[in-house]
């Protein structure tokens, strides 16, 4: 985890904060990793706006996007690694896994029985993520990710 700043040439500067840690794909990895981040963002909001929402948001996205890599990129032996980008006007949420051939849908894929879930929860991720998509990560790995806004009143 670092701080930078980043200056773009006749832009004012900005602060750009980082955070990264590695977790095993289980349960209890990705609730460990989802619990630290809401730690760092919290020790990072200078002064919390009473309707703002970005952290619950937040929360929500990196636990769903955490545990999507446990039950669809787990590989063994292989950490999934969660990384958040919080500058001024953005938080990036990205999750890596070591499945590069299971790729994220975000609809329903209801087996013969119908009680597939799988897809459900990118749901989540599109109604509440600004943006949201899936990149490759060579070797033979993905990098899904969201992103959302920091504004008050989402």
């Amino acid at each position: 985890m670092n701080q930078e700043t980043v200056t773009a040439p006749g832009e004012p500067t900005a602060r750009t904060a980082h955070f990264r840690t590695m977790f095993p794909t289980t349960a209890h990895g990705a609730h460990t990793a989802r619990h630290a981040a809401e730690r760092w963002l919290a020790a990072r909001q200078e002064r919390p706006e009473p309707d703002d929402d970005t952290t619950a948001t937040a929360s929500l996205l990196i636990a769903e996007l955490t545990a999507n890599a446990t039950l669809h990129g787990r590989v063994r032996g292989r950490n999934a690694r969660l990384t958040l980008t919080l500058t001024p006007a953005t938080l990036r949420i990205e999750v890596t896994d070591a499945r590069g051939e299971r790729l994220p849908a975000p609809t329903p894929a209801a087996d013969a029985d119908g009680d597939d879930e799988s897809g459900r929860g990118l749901l989540l991720v599109v109604s509440l993520a600004d943006a949201w998509g899936c990149e490759p990560y060579p070797p033979g790995g993905k990098t899904v990710w969201a992103e959302c806004a920091r504004r008050a009143g989402r």
